[in-house]
């Protein structure tokens, strides 16, 4: 945040207040604001709703937050005037916490859109937008697919990526590589592997690609509702099975396939490995929004998980730090076996 800190700019010495106030509140949940800054009444809202709820969760969990230290990057400015200012930050959020003797880290990155106006000779922030969130409208399924782009274009003619293909993708049998799958969500946890297309809600392709860098086989089928693909550029068009690209497929999938890639849904979290796959179902309707990959354990022996749309790395398995958490959030907890 020291970008902004030494700002010239006055409005940005609200993003920084901003930035302190978002760390305090994430370890000391019992102080007040010194000065508050944020005046979007349905943010502190849902903002204190949160804070109680966190503070039970880590009581629960037996873990005592140390510290949060936030980088605050300025990505774009919309619109700047003397009176108002809109603009994107990057937020990369790095938090510890001690559990049992241990000192855990977890990484996310979010994305916030702030409109800030000027208050005699302050500025306060009346806008925050979540521009990446876990709770995101679903996407297209198998029956509202209309086998057109987004720009209304027909499929192209099914092609497997070569260097995907290559890479040893071929249905087989072999061993999941537990270890290789969480290195590749490691590796990639805050940014797309440019071989891959990168979606605006990119969870499922992340962990798809996390189970392919392990060595789970692809099943090609060329058909959008079957298998378990993703291909490469065809004239210019980008195309994958819902399998691999949407959550609520991707459960699916894992929950009827018999060959290639397949899982065993188990009923608790502790009964979880390393690079197996947990759901999330934000509403408790059947409808599944959100995909995770198991990368480390906490000192109790429970699983800390990697994700993107908001990127997160050894993240609490629960997420009931998300904002997209409710009390009718459901989960499937899915385990790869360790042969193909």
């Amino acid at each position: 945040m020291n970008s902004l800190k030494q700002a010239e700019k006055p409005w940005k010495q609200a993003l920084y207040i901003y930035v302190n106030q978002y760390n305090q509140n994430r370890v000391d949940y019992s102080s007040g604001l010194k000065e508050q800054i944020v005046a979007d009444l349905n943010f502190l809202v849902e903002r204190g709703e949160r804070q109680f709820r966190l503070q039970s969760w880590y009581e629960l969990r037996e873990a005592t937050p140390l510290k949060s230290e936030t980088r605050a990057r300025l990505q774009r400015v919309l619109r700047e005037t003397e009176d108002d200012v809109v603009a994107d930050v990057r937020l990369h959020s790095v938090f510890y916490y001690e559990k049992r003797g241990m000192t855990h880290r977890e990484d996310t990155v979010s994305r916030e859109r702030l409109t800030l106006i000027r208050d005699g000779e302050a500025w306060l922030i009346v806008g925050i937008e979540r521009l990446q969130d876990e709770r995101h409208p679903l996407q297209r399924t198998d029956a509202s697919f209309t086998g057109q782009d987004s720009a209304g274009r027909e499929p192209s003619t099914p092609f497997m990526n070569g260097r995907v293909y290559s890479a040893g993708s071929s249905p087989r049998s072999g061993r999941y590589e537990r270890e290789a799958a969480a290195a590749y969500a490691d590796r990639w946890w805050d940014s797309g592997n440019p071989e891959f297309e990168e979606f605006d809600v990119d969870c499922t392709n992340y962990i798809s690609q996390c189970l392919f860098a392990g060595k789970a086989p692809i099943l090609y089928t060329g058909k959008r509702e079957t298998g378990w693909w993703y291909k490469g550029y065809v004239s210019k068009r980008e195309w994958w099975s819902y399998s691999w690209a949407v959550s609520n497929s991707f459960a699916h999938y894992l929950n009827s396939s018999t060959s290639g890639l397949r899982a065993e849904r188990v009923e608790r979290p502790e009964q979880l490995m390393l690079g197996d796959v947990i759901v999330y179902d934000w509403d408790g309707d059947g409808a599944f929004q959100h995909s995770t990959i198991v990368t480390a354990f906490d000192a109790g022996g429970m699983p800390l998980v990697n994700a993107h749309t908001v990127s997160s790395r050894h993240r609490y398995w629960d997420y009931r730090d998300s904002y997209a958490w409710n009390d009718n959030t459901e989960y499937r907890f899915y385990h790869i076996p360790d042969y193909f």
